[in-house]
């Protein structure tokens, strides 16, 4: 097997996981936040600085690397990791949550779908079978199956054929998948926020015994706690002994309720998207560094953070950076925010170690200004 799930504890106050996720390029502490690098790529960092905050995996899209550069090319270069001169752990997504958000520029079938690409107009097919060649040829360790991702609200009737097309894609994604000794493929749950049909997907799923599981159509305008409740009838259906990623979750909240309901993988371009915005999540809340009131504020972003950022700049000059439209104000906040929320998982992992994690949540969210 690719990858082997070791279950190190559970937490006595919550029940949350602690684990090691052993891959052909490293290990893996469990419960963990993925940084997304959509195409190759985590948007204004290097390599060497996700290194430093110690991001143990990270994410690259499918889709994106389909139609730029190709995944062709990446296979020439000697697949993703030498591409893009990293040396841990990558997971590819199927490209199946990009293609769907096109709406009308895309038309489904049993087949697969046909769609426009957002760079050029031109038509492309994307099948469970060329969504795996293409992850194949780009090589990451954790491979996704191609699925539909029902929106967000849709009829019961609608998410039923489609969380059924899924399973029998997911079928087809593992008969296509020609390297499961350097590559895991991860089913994926479907089956919207009715209960019923996410049972039936995760039993239909998890007969096909993939190396992990992730639970997909969550985060796509639900309600948070609506959310909550899907994976408290959703997560202890899945196996123990293989890891359980839910696809697009970001927001710190979100990653400590998750975990405490038994997910241990998460990612999300949260962080990263927000920090281009000039928005910093800190241990005493959001941060909006473009506000006026920073102007003369020679204070750290965060008083309780170590990074590079907080340990060289003020506010006063980051907002300054921001409002001069510079690079280096998207780099700078972008750093931080990652180096949050991976320092974030580590104490989550201590907390879940020390069967603690329901007070640290309390602590947390009393720090951060979000209600329990």
């Amino acid at each position: 097997m690719a990858i082997r799930y070791e279950l190190i504890k559970e937490c006595k106050q919550s029940g949350a996981r602690l684990g090691r996720l052993h891959t052909p390029h490293g290990i893996i502490e469990t419960p963990i936040f993925m940084p997304v690098g959509t195409q190759a790529t985590v948007k204004t960092m290097t390599p060497e600085e996700l290194k430093e905050i110690n991001a143990q995996i990270i994410l690259s899209n499918t889709y994106h690397l389909y139609l730029r550069p190709g995944h062709d090319l990446v296979e020439k270069a000697g697949g993703l990791h030498k591409f893009m001169n990293w040396d841990r752990p990558i997971l590819t997504d199927s490209g199946g949550f990009q293609v769907f958000s096109l709406g009308d520029l895309r038309k489904i079938s049993e087949e697969g779908v046909e769609f426009r690409s957002h760079l050029d107009g031109s038509k492309h097919f994307l099948s469970p079978e060329k969504a795996i060649e293409v992850e194949n040829a780009l090589g990451a360790d954790i491979i996704m199956a191609f699925d539909e991702c029902a929106p967000y609200p849709a009829d019961r009737d609608y998410v039923k054929n489609s969380l059924e097309r899924t399973t029998r894609w997911a079928k087809r994604c593992k008969e296509a998948h020609k390297n499961p000794n350097t590559q895991a493929l991860f089913g994926i749950v479907q089956g919207g926020m009715y209960k019923d049909l996410r049972e039936q997907s995760v039993k239909d799923i998890t007969e096909l015994d993939f190396p992990g599981y992730a639970i997909g159509g969550l985060s796509v305008g639900e309600p948070k706690p609506l959310m909550y409740e899907v994976l408290d009838y959703t997560t202890p259906l899945l196996p123990k002994d293989k890891p359980r990623y839910l696809m697009g979750v970001g927001s710190p909240d979100c990653l400590i309720e998750g975990v405490i309901r038994g997910i241990d993988m998460f990612d999300c371009v949260l962080p990263t998207r927000i920090a281009r915005n000039g928005t910093a999540m800190t241990s005493i809340g959001k941060v909006v560094i473009k506000n006026a009131k920073y102007t003369e504020d020679f204070s750290p972003l965060d008083p309780n953070c170590d990074c590079y950022t907080c340990r060289n700049y003020s506010k006063a000059y980051l907002r300054h950076l921001f409002k001069a439209q510079e690079i280096l104000s998207a780099r700078l906040v972008t750093y931080h925010n990652l180096y949050f929320l991976l320092n974030l998982m580590k104490d989550v992992r201590q907390a879940i170690m020390e069967d603690r994690l329901l007070d640290f949540r309390k602590e947390f969210f009393a720090k951060y200004g979000y209600d329990l």
